[in-house]
């Protein structure tokens, strides 16, 4: 239904807010679903960049990323978050995982709907793509790329608020 809703251009209000804490509280519902396999949670923030954007759908989209990197975490593994500002009046949020990563043939493909990852099959396979079109909506984007160190990093970007 989000993903349909969104497709179709409802996208409710956009709001100006503070990027870190909304990023917080997911970072901080992360921790807590990650407990009970007892990865860590690191955060970098860097504070006060300001957005203006669907405050849910935004939550939803990094929500739905994160959750990917800890379906895709091994226990006692690692997830990093981090989110900077960039040069170029924009910010880019990345969240790091541990995980077997993906498939190169398969990277440009994580974000349709329902793509689903084959060791992991549990959901619908819709959070990227409901990810990618709320990037969309705020002329943001959102990558994947494996790391060299084994996992992989989604980064997503969107321009900051210049009141």
């Amino acid at each position: 239904l989000t993903l349909s809703r969104l497709e179709a251009g409802v996208v409710g209000h956009s709001e100006v807010f503070d990027l870190d804490e909304l990023l917080a509280e997911r970072v901080d519902d992360a921790r807590f679903e990650a407990e009970s396999r007892r990865i860590r949670v690191r955060f970098d923030a860097e504070n006060g960049l300001q957005v203006r954007a669907v405050p849910e759908l935004l939550h939803r989209a990094i929500e739905n990323v994160l959750r990917n990197a800890l379906r895709y975490s091994p226990d006692e593994g690692e997830l990093r978050v981090a989110i900077h500002a960039l040069p170029n009046q924009r910010c880019r949020i990345s969240v790091q995982d541990q995980g077997p990563g993906v498939p190169e043939s398969e990277l440009e493909h994580i974000f349709e709907a329902f793509r689903r990852h084959a060791a992991r099959g549990e959901g619908y396979g819709l959070g990227l793509a409901i990810a990618r079109r709320v990037m969309h909506t705020v002329d943001g984007s959102i990558q994947a790329k494996n790391r060299p160190e084994g996992g992989l990093q989604v980064d997503l970007e969107l321009p900051l608020f210049n009141g």
